[in-house]
């Protein structure tokens, strides 16, 4: 896959699986995982973590059935279907974790400087 490139975007949290970028121009991150790139805005990227969440890791790697060991998940307003493997499922939940966790620390360190400024 060619590297794709993101004007005017920070870098939020990246892992050898994939990345998410954050667009303020465009009020939206990017994230670029499984060979595609998607959009989303922030609560709809939230919708997703949670989605991936609550896949049933142990399940999917326990059951034998041909269709246990993947995954379809569609974001409302998305037009990005993910088809997961067990791997590629624990690889996005820990990048959708640091994301969320980066995000908030953001968050945090802002309401700390504008306190400050006050």
């Amino acid at each position: 896959m060619a590297k794709v490139s993101f004007p005017q975007s920070e870098e939020i949290f990246r892992t050898a699986a994939g990345v998410v970028y954050q667009c303020n121009r465009n009020n939206c991150l990017w994230l670029e995982f499984a060979g595609g790139v998607s959009s989303f805005k922030i609560h709809e990227l939230l919708q997703l973590k949670k989605k991936v969440e609550q896949i049933d890791v142990a399940e999917m790697a326990s059951n034998t059935a041909r269709t246990a060991d993947v995954v379809i998940l569609n974001i409302h307003r998305s037009e990005r279907i993910f088809v997961l493997t067990l791997t590629d499922v624990l690889n996005l939940r820990e990048l959708l974790q640091g994301t969320k966790v980066m995000l908030n620390l953001n968050s945090i360190i802002h309401d700390c400087l504008h306190a400050m400024a006050v």
